[in-house]
Formats: C-alpha cells, structure tokens, sequence
C-alpha cells in the first residue's frame, strides 16, 4: 500500500506540475499575442491623427510668423513700411489660414478596450476540479505465471464485474531495470513473453482499457515472475540447416546433406507445450518432426525406435510404426503442438515397458492422443526435425 501510495503521490505531483507549465506558457503565448494586437491596431489608427496634427500645427506656425511680420511693417520706419506692407499683403493673399485638413469623425477614431470573459475561470475551475481520479482497486489483476523454455506465460483476470474491458495492456521490465515496456496489447487474457533470461525476476503488471473508452485503467499490482527452464535450441552445426541468431529457428537449406537436427539438450519435460510454426517447402514422406528419448545419428528421420513424430503429410509414428490415426498435412503457418503426461511409472507392462506416456499431438486444429510405452523412466526429452527439401522453417519456444 505505502510502495503504490509513494508512487502514485510522484505521477500527480509530476502531471500537475508539467500541467502548471504548460498552462503558464499557453497563457503567456496568448498574453502576447493581445499584445502584438494592440500594437498593430494602435500604430495604423494613430498615422492618419499624426498626420492631421503636423499640418495643423504648421500652419499654426506660419499663421504666427505672419501675424509678427505684420506687426513689424506696422509699427517700423515710415521709409521701410510701405516696403514691409507691401511683402506683408502678398504673403497673405498666398497663405490658406480658413482651413483645416480634414479630421476623422469622432465615431471613426479607435477606441482600444481589453474585453476580458470571465467565464473563462469558472470553466477552467469546473474542468480542473473534475481533472483526474484516485483509484484503489484496478479493474485487472495478473492471475499466473507458469514457466516455458526461455519465457513466461503470464495469464490475468477481470476482478470488476461492472467493468467491460477492450484491449488490455501487458508490460514488463527485469527486476534491475528502471522503466516498464510494453510486450502485448490486445484482446486476449494471456500471452507468452519470450526471450526471458533463465533465473532472473521480471516484475510485470496490466491494465484494461473499457469498451469505448480511450484512457487506461489503473495497472494491476506489480508481480514477479521468473523460468528456470532454460530456452529451447537447435545444434548448430548441421550442413543442412541454417540456425538464427538465438538458434530457435531452423531453415532447411539447399544443401544436399540429409540428417535429424536435434535440439541441444534435453529441454523438453513433461507437461510443457512443445510448438512449433512451419513455413513449407516440398513434401516428402521421410519429413518428420517430434520429440525423442536420445540423440541418434546415422538416421534420416525420427521415424524410429524411442522418437514419435509427425510426417509433413500428417501421419503420425510412434517408435517407428505408423499409427491409424491421422493429421491434416502441414501447411504455411501451421502450428503443431505436443502435449505429454506420465500416466504409468513402475513394474513392467504386457508391452514390455515400465514408463507410459500419454502424448496429444495437435496440428490444424485435429488432435490425436496414443500411449507412448519406453523401457526407461525420461525426465526430459530432444526434439527433432528432418526435411528432405529446402525451405522448410520450424521455430521452437
């Protein structure tokens, strides 16, 4: 309660405050703006006004000049006067002093008022007040982590029942890393995230969002999560297969060496979902794709003794005998799944074996199940894959 509380008093305090400075700023560009209009508005009203006053003025001053002048021919020498007069009426006869330029009607002339709404406040007031919620209980909650090889399968819940979610929102981050990243965004309540480091805690969280609605709910409690199950890979260095860079993907190349490429360890264990996803190349009965008890080399296919396998065309064999039962061929995008349980561990059977295991094998939505009968007790299984034509690609997580 204290680690959300402390966490959720820093995301108000950070989003008011950057409220506060985006606020400031949008104020003061407005501010400015006015401003600039004032000016405008001032400077190309007041031109004409400027105008009007000089010419007024320079005739005041000329008006002034000649009344001196006047006076001086008036009141000088009797020789000078008539000289003075004379100069005095002609000045006279040439200067307008019963007009004016012509001035603005009083009704034209600006009068500049800042019209201020002060509704403004009352809105920013009610939309503030209404700004943001504290809540206590988000609508999701993560539920399960279960381990895969190199990853996690986290699974949440709906714990609202008034809430109807969307999309939801899963993030992660290592337990060393500071900031949470998005790894799924969609419908779906599980998803697995890969590429997870054996034996490291991962904290992840989730939110929804609600049936039309645009914001996200609160995020779920934060909760760890880790595999110890180390992820699956292929051998490296098959001529016939070309690995990637984290060597769970294997592409069948145009060499002409043939082979099984086995996984690196026993990675398998019982009770996993063991998926892979092909894209094709051309067909051949020999293909095969399964798991096996041990690596063994001078084979072409896992259609042998302790392997079961699919073929490319869906027929399916266990300790190298085919079985009745079918699956759909493989095609682009197809997703085989296998599935196994120990449903037998102790003295021998009427079949020779003391360990049972139940395998469902899925492909295309068809499923066979059949009993898998070893002289051994396997912890731990290979997979395994041979194509006899290029261009066959198989991931493994």
């Amino acid at each position: 309660i204290r680690e959300s509380a402390t966490l959720t008093r820093d995301v108000l305090e950070q989003h008011f405050n950057d409220l506060k400075g985006t606020l400031k700023k949008l104020l003061d560009e407005r501010l400015m703006s006015l401003l600039q209009e004032v000016d405008a508005i001032e400077q190309e009203s007041i031109k004409p006004l400027d105008e009007c006053q000089k010419l007024i003025e320079h005739g005041v001053s000329t008006a002034n000049e000649l009344l001196r002048e006047g006076e001086s021919a008036v009141h000088g020498d009797v020789g000078q006067q008539n000289e003075k007069l004379c100069s005095f009426t002609k000045k006279a006869l040439h200067i307008q002093l019963d007009s004016l330029p012509e001035v603005p009607s009083l009704v034209d002339v600006p009068c500049l008022s800042a019209q201020l709404d002060d509704c403004l406040l009352t809105i920013l007031k009610n939309q503030i007040f209404q700004h943001g919620t504290v809540a206590s209980r988000p609508p999701v909650q993560l539920e399960e982590f279960v381990e895969k090889p190199g990853g996690i399968l986290v699974r949440w819940c709906k714990v609202d029942d008034d809430f109807l979610p969307q999309d939801y929102r899963l993030q992660y981050r290592k337990s060393t890393a500071c900031h949470f990243e998005d790894v799924y965004v969609g419908s779906e309540t599980e998803f697995i995230v890969l590429h997870i480091d054996p034996n490291v805690d991962y904290q992840f969280r989730v939110c929804a969002r609600g049936d039309g609605r645009q914001e996200w709910s609160p995020w779920s409690v934060p909760q760890i999560g880790r595999t110890t199950l180390v992820p699956h890979e292929w051998t490296t260095g098959l001529e016939g297969y070309s690995l990637s860079s984290r060597r769970n993907i294997a592409l069948r190349n145009d060499s002409q060496s043939c082979g099984v490429l086995y996984s690196k360890a026993p990675t398998y264990f019982c009770g996993q979902t063991l998926t892979r996803i092909e894209t094709v190349g051309q067909p051949d009965r020999r293909d095969s794709l399964g798991v096996c008890v041990e690596q063994q080399n001078g084979y072409d296919s896992l259609q042998r003794d302790k392997a079961v396998c699919v073929s490319t065309n869906g027929a399916v064999f266990v300790n190298g005998k085919e079985m009745t039962n079918q699956l759909p061929a493989v095609t682009s995008g197809s997703t085989v799944t296998f599935d196994m349980e120990v449903v037998q561990l102790g003295p021998s059977s009427n079949e020779g074996g003391n360990f049972k295991l139940r395998v469902t094998i899925s492909s295309n939505n068809r499923e066979v199940v059949f009993d898998w009968v070893l002289d051994q007790c396997c912890v731990s299984l290979y997979f395994g894959c041979s194509f006899s034509y290029p261009g066959w690609k198989v991931l493994v997580f």
